[in-house]
């Protein structure tokens, strides 16, 4: 059966979410529909539909100028096991000690690695992605100049796998992942439970560091935010409070172009930056509070 996509843009994340909602009214109906930031910078916002039947072109285009957008882009996406074709093309990863794998890979698991097994299925967080990568990477690299932390948080967590890699690494520290997201929780948990890890860290629904146990478990010695730009300045000033003096937060989800301001967020929050790498057109800053 084939499937049909309708895309446009606009400048603001608000509109975007009620015009999402919008199309649920539309005849043939979306059976689903998205909201998601550009991560180039540029600020837009991406509003998606998908259709199990060609949409009305002009239903559409009449919807997206009511709520300020451009005209939606349709496409026919070809009939196809999109999960098939990503295990096909996704390889395992190696970052460090770490090896990300999908279960159809899990015969090349090395004996010398902490494996972090990761479904193809998962949009955001299998490790193939740049930030993702350079988050594991810089957790090598810290745990390998002799960190122990005792309280780790992975905020913006997705699939969990830094979270995971945290809790294999030290299995004493309390590690906990939130994400505003239900949904990615569920994932998260059930990853702990694919990886044999069930109960090794605790999966919270928050926005941040908004969550009674969070609050309560601060400060961090070690937290992780692979998320974007825009979040992470905002979480400055909050993550000054939140991170123990001589702790670490790896930042992530930063494009090469946007690095500076963030680690000046940083800096004027009482953190020096600790490393900085890129991995393609992303860059991974790790800082610590003095």
């Amino acid at each position: 059966m084939p499937v049909y996509t309708a895309i446009t843009q606009l400048d603001d994340q608000r509109r975007g979410e009620v015009l999402s909602e919008a199309l649920e009214d539309l005849e043939p109906a979306p059976y689903g529909t998205g909201v998601f930031e550009i991560e180039d910078g540029s600020g837009l916002y991406e509003v998606t539909a998908y259709f199990e039947e060609a949409p009305d072109a002009v239903a559409l285009d009449l919807l997206a100028a009511s709520h300020g957008a451009g005209g939606f882009l349709v496409s026919e996406v070809p009939d196809e096991d999109w999960v098939a074709k990503v295990r096909r093309e996704l390889a395992p990863v190696e970052a460090g000690r770490f090896f990300v794998y999908g279960s159809h890979d899990a015969e090349k698991v090395p004996g010398d690695r902490i494996p972090l097994l990761i479904e193809a299925a998962m949009a955001f967080g299998t490790g193939h992605h740049g930030t993702t990568l350079g988050c594991l990477k810089a957790l090598d690299a810290l745990a390998t100049q002799g960190a122990m932390p005792a309280r780790v948080a992975d905020i913006g967590c997705g699939t969990a796998v830094l979270a995971m890699a945290a809790a294999k690494l030290w299995p004493e520290a309390r590690v906990m992942a939130s994400d505003i997201d239900a949904v990615a929780v569920e994932v998260a948990e059930a990853n702990l439970a694919a990886n044999g890890m069930a109960g090794q860290v605790e999966c919270l629904e928050a926005a941040g560091f908004e969550h009674a146990a969070l609050e309560a478990a601060a400060p961090f010695d070690f937290v992780f935010a692979n998320i974007l730009k825009g979040p992470l300045v905002a979480l400055a000033p909050e993550m000054g409070g939140k991170v123990a003096k001589g702790g670490h937060v790896i930042l992530s989800g930063i494009l090469n172009e946007q690095a500076d301001a963030v680690e000046t967020a940083y800096v004027g929050r009482g953190f020096l930056r600790a490393a900085r790498e890129s991995h393609g057109e992303w860059t991974t800053l790790v800082m610590r509070r003095s």
